[in-house]
């Protein structure tokens, strides 16, 4: 994978529609990421931007409103495809239309359910066909025992469907790190021993409802976790960049598994547009830029840090990535994962 960099000048070389996570790519909380908007404007120039993101809290068309008002002003709800959007094309193959549905979550959920033509409770006295779970920072305890009752029995013996919009652990705020809908998942899942069915990234359908919805040819993806952008990329064979203003830093990289590697690995979204520098591999030295670093047994060492942090962490990434061998089967020095980049 990591070859594929090598006869791309940039980044944008060659695509038609750039597709962009939203936390943790272009804001962070209610504000923007640094050169998020400028750059993102400067590639809808001459291609198709849109947006896939896993936060099922607010509707395609309030999305689009915000990053309007961030600076993105050609922004439209049809830019962005949404987690529940997702859910209700799963939903749709599992209950019959018109179904009485429980929903956890919020506005975007809740929108989504109604124009899919199904009926919206938030009890599961009112026996309903099925839950769909997302992230709504009011969700309480009250709503996930709710989606508990209704789930309490299995599949196996004649249990209702439950879908998840997606499982982030965590989601980036302006305040730091809080918990995602993959920690209120879990929590009913603790509670009812059940599994749900997950519509959002990592999982392919979201892809390729942008894929289909922006005619894409050769599009790229922009994410900041590892976890669920780059992973569900990769499972959409779709081309990546990961970006270090989110989630995962330079330690994440250098473990990440090969089902979660992106072909691009940029400081900000200005990089974008830069050439993207070759790896070369002589031995048991990866040269990335001026940046190289050698594997001598065990040890992963810094033969020259070179004159960018970024071609630094490309550089160890790639060495491990190339090795076969796991991250915990090297020593690696504490400079190599230091984190100078920007971070919410």
């Amino acid at each position: 994978m990591w070859g594929r960099s090598s006869s791309t000048p940039t980044p944008l070389d060659g695509v038609d529609v750039l597709l962009a996570d939203l936390d943790g790519v272009v804001y962070a909380g209610p504000g923007p990421i640094p050169h998020a908007v400028e750059s993102l404007n400067r590639a809808a120039s001459d291609r198709r931007v849109g947006y896939i993101t896993n936060n099922a809290s607010r509707t395609d068309a309030s999305v689009a409103a915000h990053l309007v008002e961030l600076g993105l002003a050609a922004t439209r709800a049809g830019d962005i495809v949404t987690s529940p959007q997702a859910a209700m094309t799963l939903l749709a193959d599992l209950v019959a239309p018109g179904s009485t549905v429980l929903v956890v979550g919020g506005e975007g959920l809740v929108v989504e359910v109604e124009k899919a033509g199904f009926v919206v409770t938030r009890s599961a006295e009112d026996a309903p066909a099925a839950v769909v779970q997302g992230f709504a920072p009011d969700v309480a305890w009250v709503h996930l025992a709710e989606a508990a009752f209704a789930l309490k029995t299995p599949v196996e013996d004649g249990g209702i469907p439950w879908v998840a919009t997606n499982t982030d652990w965590t989601i980036p705020q302006a305040r730091g790190i809080a918990p995602g809908n993959g920690t209120l998942v879990s929590a009913v899942h603790t509670a009812v021993g059940r599994l749900a069915t997950v519509a959002g990234k990592p999982e392919v359908p979201i892809f390729r409802e942008a894929e289909k919805r922006f005619d894409a040819s050769s599009p790229l993806f922009i994410g900041d976790r590892l976890d669920t952008d780059i992973k569900g990329a990769v499972a959409a064979g779709m081309r990546s960049v990961h970006v270090l203003t989110g989630i995962d830093r330079p330690k994440h990289l250098l473990a990440a598994p090969p089902d979660s590697r992106p072909d691009f690995i940029v400081s900000d979204l200005r990089e974008l547009f830069e050439p993207y520098p070759s790896t070369i591999v002589k031995g048991t030295r990866t040269t990335v830029g001026s940046a190289t670093v050698e594997i001598d047994g065990a040890d992963l060492r810094i033969v020259s840090e070179g004159d960018r942090p970024v071609d630094l962490v490309r550089a160890g990434a790639a060495a491990v990535w190339n090795s076969g061998r796991a991250i915990f089967g090297f020593r690696v020095p504490e400079r190599l994962y230091a984190d100078p980049f920007w971070r919410p």
